[in-house]
């Protein structure tokens, strides 16, 4: 995984490299827009899959798959979001930091 590019408070793009059950590489995008009590963050990824690849997708459930380390990741990411909001609440340093 490599952080490609970022923008603070608008987006992250991160390029992912899988080696396993098959290569490929795919761009992830995180995209944060401000809402009412927050921060609403959508996930998007994209890539492009050889014949064999698409052919183990009919298969194989890829959410099940990667699907728990994204949700774990979001958790992580919410944690450390409030954390930073706290601490520069605390000490009055300005606005709230965006994830």
């Amino acid at each position: 995984m490599t952080l490609d590019e970022s923008k603070p408070h608008e987006f992250a793009r991160i390029k992912l490299e899988f080696i396993k059950p098959f290569a490929a590489t795919s761009t992830t995008t995180f995209t944060f827009t401000p809402v009412e009590g927050g921060t609403q963050v959508v996930w998007s990824m994209s890539g492009t899959n050889s014949f064999i690849a698409k052919a183990i997708c009919m298969f194989v459930d890829m959410d099940a798959m990667v699907g728990k380390d994204f949700e774990l990741g979001f958790a992580n990411l919410q944690t450390v979001v409030e954390a930073e909001a706290k601490k520069r609440a605390a000490t009055g340093s300005g606005e709230a930091a965006a994830p």
